[in-house]
């Protein structure tokens, strides 16, 4: 289904004509067009990340089905990702639904504070541009020359590292103490980072889920909804304030270990050729 707009004789919008950019584009404020069309997840999070602010966000296409696109949001160390569903007549996104486009970007410029299982609440405050004046400048090329022999085209293999990133509040169990304390958490790139609190700039410590081996439910501990990461020295026990936070944990950290693995695998088969 293709999400296309124009203004009917009556004033409100028929699908039909033009592409969603162009409708996006003309309703935000200051003409900023802030659809990405067809940006990719990875995409998203790198640019929120790298150029954004608490609160910026931008609306792209999702992968998942035609009518589905992709709300992606910074919040303080993470990105989220929230669906709006075009039904063929409206829009849903959240517990709100709108009859048309118009209404909808006219929700998203009144800054509407949301909220996910974690309980970490973001405020839609600052659309990203899908175009953004940088200068005109290149670099001179000065030194070139080639650093290995005999290699070819087989031997160009794209790799980085995916963000997956996450954040949010968790109880922990201490090390020596077996006491439990409430911490903020950061997931970026391979790195758990918790904090005393979502407040605090330096963390606690540091994770390297390179060197963490499983991580699965835990039924040992007098608590619910509890999970736990594997690591040589010691293991780490954790629990959400819900089943199903806890079961996002518990997905995007296995996740992480997957990709981190599937990593290890090309570099050995990449040597061993």
């Amino acid at each position: 289904m293709c999400l296309i707009a124009d203004l009917s004789s009556a004033g409100e919008l028929s699908y039909g004509k033009y592409r969603i950019w162009e409708e996006f584009g003309a309703y935000v404020p200051q003409k900023r067009k802030w659809y990405h069309d067809n940006l990719t997840r990875h995409a998203a999070e790198a640019l929120l990340l790298s150029n954004g602010q608490d609160g910026s966000y931008l609306l792209r296409k999702s992968n998942e089905r035609e009518d589905l696109y992709s709300l992606s949001v910074r919040g303080k160390d993470s990105v989220k990702h929230f669906h709006v569903e075009h039904t063929g007549t409206s829009f849903k996104f959240g517990f709100n639904e709108f009859s048309s486009l118009k209404e909808l970007v006219m929700h998203f410029a009144n800054q509407p504070l949301i909220g996910s299982e974690t309980g970490t609440l973001i405020v839609l405050k600052h659309p990203y541009p899908r175009e953004v004046e940088e200068p005109s400048i290149y670099e001179s090329v000065r030194v070139h020359t080639a650093m290995q022999t005999g290699r070819t085209e087989s031997d160009l293999v794209p790799n980085a590292p995916s963000l997956g990133t996450k954040e949010g509040y968790l109880i922990k169990q201490g090390k020596i103490v077996k006491n439990w304390k409430t911490r903020w958490f950061t997931l970026h790139r391979n790195e758990l980072k918790y904090f005393k609190d979502q407040t605090a700039t330096e963390p606690i410590r540091a994770l390297d889920l390179t060197e963490c081996s499983a991580v699965q439910f835990d039924y040992s501990q007098e608590r619910v909804n509890c999970f736990c990461l594997v690591f040589p020295l010691r293991t780490y026990y954790l629990c959400a304030k819900t089943g199903i936070e806890a079961d996002e944990w518990i997905k995007i950290l296995r996740w992480k270990l997957s990709q981190i693995r599937k990593q290890v695998d090309q570099r050995n088969a990449a040597l061993s050729s």
